[in-house]
């Protein structure tokens, strides 16, 4: 009887050169990870819809498409409707070492930049260390006073009244009712919905709050609570 084998993560791989995808599919498979190669940028987002991995480690250079426009399609996601989830980690591999390029990738959404060529062992540890930092959000509905938030059907309730959300909004309530007296940070809830990987002076999340607040009590205002100069939280502790 041969020994069970455990995998400690499931992690696409996308490159287009041949021999470099062979390469770290081989090294990855010895490190017990599971693969799923992807030559194209097409297969890298089919793979990252259909098959819930837990990193994508991504090429810049790819035969159909920018790996920061496939970057850039995960991080918008809604994380419902598309399939694609937001948070999904991910590290970029390029042969660009500019400095430029680098701040190009993390600002367009990923974990960690890894200029080639480089060594196994920096990328497993790499890895590792961004899987560390990852977390999830409860996927079960959850209910925060009269409120019902059930994240996989996309429903949304408020004493029993249906609320209708646009993409963000529904993917803001959801991060804030994981916590829901919890004060998110302003930067943390940029990059948990939007992606931001750096400070911005954007107006958005503001807009995004209160037209969610508006929605669900349009008389009292009674959730998404703006903690000035800080952030938000759904409700008062």
């Amino acid at each position: 009887m041969l020994p069970h084998r455990h995998e400690i993560a499931n992690v696409v791989v996308c490159e287009d050169d041949k021999l470099t995808l062979d390469l770290l599919c081989e090294h990855l498979v010895a490190d017990r990870f599971a693969i799923l190669p992807a030559p194209t940028a097409a297969d890298a987002l089919r793979f990252c819809r259909y098959n819930k991995p837990d990193l994508l480690l991504l090429d810049l250079s790819l035969p159909d498409a920018s790996g920061l426009d496939v970057l850039r399609e995960i991080r918008r996601a809604d994380g419902v409707e598309s399939r694609f989830d937001p948070r999904l980690p991910v590290i970029v591999l390029s042969g660009r070492s500019g400095i430029t390029d680098r701040i190009r990738g993390l600002e367009a959404g990923a974990d960690d930049y890894l200029v080639k060529p480089f060594s196994p062992d920096e990328l497993r540890a790499r890895i590792a260390a961004v899987l560390r930092r990852g977390t999830t959000r409860p996927d079960g509905p959850c209910r925060v006073g009269a409120l019902e938030v059930d994240p996989l059907r996309r429903h949304v309730t408020v004493a029993g009244r249906e609320v209708a959300l646009a993409k963000k909004e529904f993917a803001l309530l959801r991060v804030l009712a994981s916590e829901p007296t919890r004060v998110f940070a302003k930067e943390e809830l940029l990059e948990e919905v939007w992606g931001f990987r750096s400070p911005s002076r954007t107006r958005t999340l503001d807009s995004h709050a209160s037209r969610l607040r508006r929605k669900l009590d349009p008389q009292h205002g009674r959730y998404v609570v703006n903690c000035w100069g800080i952030g938000y939280r759904l409700i008062d502790g």
